[in-house]
C-alpha cells in the first residue's frame, strides 16, 4: 500500500512511538536481516530475536505506511478454502497441519496485545460473512458444518439475526464466527515495533533494499543509499510491495488496491442500530465489500478500487454508493476520510511460502486475512531460521512460480472485476 498526500485513513499511531532508526549502521554480521517492517517482518523478528538470534529490520518507507497502516483492520482466522477443501487441495497430513494453523491465526494477534499490554484499540466480538444470495447462504451453510467439526465458535445466521446484528439491507443471512475481532492496525505495527525494538533490535526507516548477494555461506544485502548489511540469513516481507529484488518473487503475485472510506461520528441515535455489538463484516459478493466501526466510532466501508492510483474523491464514489444502499439512514453523513492500499493474491488464493536459495525465505499472498495470517507466522518462521527444520513451518515451501503473461494480468483482472461487479449488480 502506498501512503499519498490525501491518503488519510482513520488509524492513530500510539503516544510513544519505537526507537526506530535512520541509516543502518556496521555492527558486523547478524543472524536474520528482515526486509520489510509489517506485520510479517516484525513478528518473525520479535520471535527471532527472543530465541537470541541478532536481527537487523530494514523497512523502506516509514512505520505503517503500506498494507499493515492502511488496512480495514480485520482479524480473520482461517483461510480462502474451508478445511475439507484444504486437505483436498494438499493432502490429509499438510491439509489438516494448515488447517489447524489457520484456526488460531486471530489467537495470535489478540493474546499479544493482551499479554504486552499494547496500547492497541480492539474488540473481539466476531466477524461476520454476509450472504447476499440464498446460494451464498448455502455456501455458508457448508462452512460452518466443517468448522464446527473443528471445535470453532461460531454459528449460522438467519435473516433477522443479521439484520439485527448488521443494520444493513439486503443480506439473507450469513455466518458468524467469534474467533475475530477488529483492531487498529496501524497502532497494532507501530506497537510490535516497539516490543522489537526494545530488544535491542535496529529498525532502519526509509531504507530500501536494492540488492542481495550469496557470500561467504551468508549474505549481502545492499540499500540504495551504499549501506550494507550482512546476514548470516534473509526474511524478505515485502508481500504486496516485492518488486526486482527476488527474481520472478512480483510475477508471482497480483496485488490490487483495496479502497476504503469512513463517515463522520456515528450520531448517538444510530450507535444501536449501524453493528451495535461491534461485529465486523465482509459480504458474499464477487467484488466484496467489507465494513466495520472505528474505535472512534465512525462507519469504516471498504472495497476493490481502480487499478490505477486514485486521481480524487470520485475514485471512491462506488463505496459511496454501497454505503448509501446497505444503511439509508447514513445518507446525509459525511465521508470525512478517504485512503486506499496495495493487497497481493496469488493464482490459487493461498499464501505461499519460497526459499528459493538457502538462508532467503519470503512469504507472500494474504488474501485479505493479512493481520492474523502473517502475526501467527512469526513464530514459526523464527524457528524454521533457528533450527533449519522444515516441519516446524504450517506451509509447505514451493518454488516461486510466476503467473503466465503476467505483463497482462492486470488488465485481465480489471476487466474480471468490471464483470463482477455488473453480475453482482444484476443479483441485487
Amino acid at each position: 500500500m502506498t501512503r499519498e498526500p490525501a491518503n488519510l485513513s482513520v488509524w492513530q499511531k500510539p503516544a510513544a512511538m519505537p526507537a526506530a532508526s535512520g541509516p543502518v549502521v556496521d555492527r558486523g554480521s547478524v543472524d536474520l536481516a528482515v526486509i520489510g517492517a509489517g506485520f510479517q517482518g516484525l513478528s518473525a523478528a520479535l520471535h527471532a530475536a527472543r530465541r537470541g538470534l541478532s536481527v537487523q529490520v530494514i523497512e523502506a518507507a516509514g512505520l505503517g505506511e503500506g498494507a499493515s497502516g492502511l488496512n480495514g483492520g480485520q482479524v480473520i482466522p482461517g483461510l480462502k478454502f474451508d478445511p475439507e477443501a484444504l486437505i483436498a487441495m494438499l493432502g490429509p497430513e499438510r491439509g489438516a497441519t494448515l488447517t489447524e494453523f489457520s484456526a488460531g491465526t486471530a489467537d495470535a494477534v489478540f493474546d499479544l496485545i493482551a499479554h504486552e499490554g499494547l496500547k492497541v484499540p480492539h474488540r473481539r466480538t466476531g466477524w461476520i460473512q454476509a450472504a447476499h444470495t440464498e446460494t451464498a447462504l448455502l455456501a455458508a451453510a457448508q462452512r460452518n458444518r466443517q468448522w464446527r467439526a473443528h471445535g470453532a465458535d461460531v454459528t449460522l445466521l438467519n435473516q433477522a439475526e443479521i439484520a439485527l446484528l448488521t443494520g444493513a439491507n439486503g443480506y439473507k443471512g450469513g455466518w458468524l464466527d467469534r474467533r475475530a475481532g477488529t483492531i487498529d492496525p496501524l497502532a497494532f505495527v507501530c506497537e510490535l515495533a516497539r516490543l522489537v525494538a526494545n530488544l535491542g533490535v535496529h529498525i532502519a526507516l526509509n531504507q530500501r533494499v536494492t540488492g542481495l548477494r550469496r557470500e561467504d555461506g551468508g549474505w549481502r544485502v545492499t540499500m540504495a543509499d551504499g549501506g550494507e548489511v550482512r546476514a548470516t540469513k534473509v526474511l524478505v516481507a515485502t508481500n504486496a510491495y516485492s518488486d526486482a529484488l527476488i527474481p520472478c518473487l512480483a510475477q508471482s503475485l497480483v496485488w490490487l488496491h483495496s479502497f476504503q472510506i469512513a463517515t463522520a461520528p456515528l450520531p448517538s441515535e444510530l450507535d444501536d442500530i449501524v453493528l451495535p455489538h461491534g461485529q465486523a463484516v465482509s459480504d458474499s459478493r464477487r467484488i466484496l465489500l467489507y465494513f466495520r466501526k472505528s474505535p472512534d466510532n465512525r462507519l469504516v466501508l471498504g472495497g476493490r478500487g481502480p487499478m490505477r492510483v486514485p486521481r480524487g474523491p470520485e475514485d471512491w464514489q462506488h463505496l459511496e454508493r454501497a454505503l448509501k444502499r446497505l444503511y439509508p439512514a447514513l445518507a446525509g453523513l459525511p465521508i470525512e476520510r478517504r485512503w486506499f492500499g496495495r493487497v497481493a493474491i496469488t493464482a490459487d488464493f493461498l499464501p505461499h511460502l519460497h526459499e528459493p536459495e538457502p538462508g532467503l525465505l519470503m512469504v507472500a499472498g494474504c488474501q485479505g486475512r493479512g493481520i492474523g495470517l502473517m502475526t501467527a507466522l512469526g513464530a514459526p518462521l523464527a524457528d524454521y531460521i533457528a533450527s533449519g527444520d522444515a516441519a516446524v513451518l504450517p506451509l509447505p515451501l514451493s518454488p516461486i512460480r510466476p503467473i503466465p503473461l503476467h505483463r497482462f494480468r492486470r488488465v485481465g483482472v480489471a476487466a474480471r472485476i468490471a464483470w463482477y461487479r455488473m453480475l453482482d449488480r444484476l443479483e441485487r
